[in-house]
């Protein structure tokens, strides 16, 4: 089941990436007990969810081998579901999908909408559990190469649609399904302000929506002159929480952040303003 909304808000995903190369945090939970510490300290501040990744899917990185990956998330996904929390794997492979699953995780995370493996839809089908599937083109070495479009809010809905037509075909039910527009994922930062600025659409597919927009480069870039290098990652939080506004007033189910405290208290302002009299 997909866990619910509380509070009139969207749910808050807090990420925990088991990476050496994550474009966020440079590795810094790279270790299983430092992730294992991240995720506890993401929950006491408030995150509804986890979302434990060991594949940095940042522009240009290269794919982990499946022992690696499986070695990086099992010990943190097992740790931290035994402690009581909702933990989402972040994974394109269906064998560590499963092995995730096995370890206590309630969602599967597929930034590549089951498109990267053909085993993934029948994993998750056949697991029972909410899949979340993202808008994809292709993998992070070459994604940009295929960031074109004559419409994009449009084009990401109709490539959406098209793929859970397929995940419903190969079993997933239609009540485990989100959908992800997939901010920075083959988009350049006039497209990804296009997605925003035009959410609804995305939330009328008619599933619930994930959303992450959390510390991308597009955000490093504002008010700064063309071609300037973007501010270091840990300072668009701010600018982070602003889209996740934005989000929360289009209707998404969920955000996906790296720092969960400012996000949540904009959620709580936006929850607060359209719930007063």
């Amino acid at each position: 089941m997909i866990p619910t909304t509380s509070g009139g808000r969207p749910l808050v995903m807090g990420v925990v990436n088991v990476t050496p190369d994550s474009f966020s945090d440079g590795g810094q939970w790279f270790e299983p007990e430092a992730a294992i510490a991240h995720g506890r300290a993401l929950l006491s501040q408030g995150a509804d969810l986890l979302d434990v990744g060991g594949e940095s899917t940042r522009p240009g990185a290269d794919r982990p081998p499946v022992e690696e990956e499986l070695r990086r998330v099992l010990p943190v996904v097992e740790s931290l579901a035994a402690e009581g929390a909702t933990v989402s794997v972040d994974t394109m492979r269906a064998e560590v999908a499963a092995r995730a699953i096995e370890a206590g995780a309630s969602i599967v995370n597929d930034v590549s909408g089951g498109l990267a493996d053909p085993e993934m839809a029948a994993v998750a089908a056949d697991s029972g559990l909410p899949f979340i599937a993202m808008h994809w083109r292709g993998h992070s070495r070459d994604m940009q190469d295929r960031a074109v479009y004559a419409d994009v809010p449009a084009e990401v809905c109709a490539e959406l649609a098209e793929r859970v037509e397929h995940l419903l075909a190969a079993g997933i039910a239609r009540e485990n399904l989100v959908v992800d527009p997939g901010f920075g994922f083959a988009k350049l930062a006039a497209h990804n302000w296009s997605l925003l600025r035009h959410l609804e659409q995305v939330v009328g597919l008619g599933y619930p929506v994930l959303v992450g927009t959390s510390r991308k480069a597009f955000l490093g870039r504002l008010g700064l002159p063309e071609g300037s290098a973007p501010r270091p990652p840990v300072e668009r939080d701010v600018a982070t929480a602003a889209t996740s506004v934005y989000a929360a007033l289009a209707g998404v189910w969920a955000v996906r952040v790296h720092n969960v405290p400012p996000t949540l208290d904009a959620l709580r302002v936006a929850a607060a303003v359209t719930g007063a009299p």
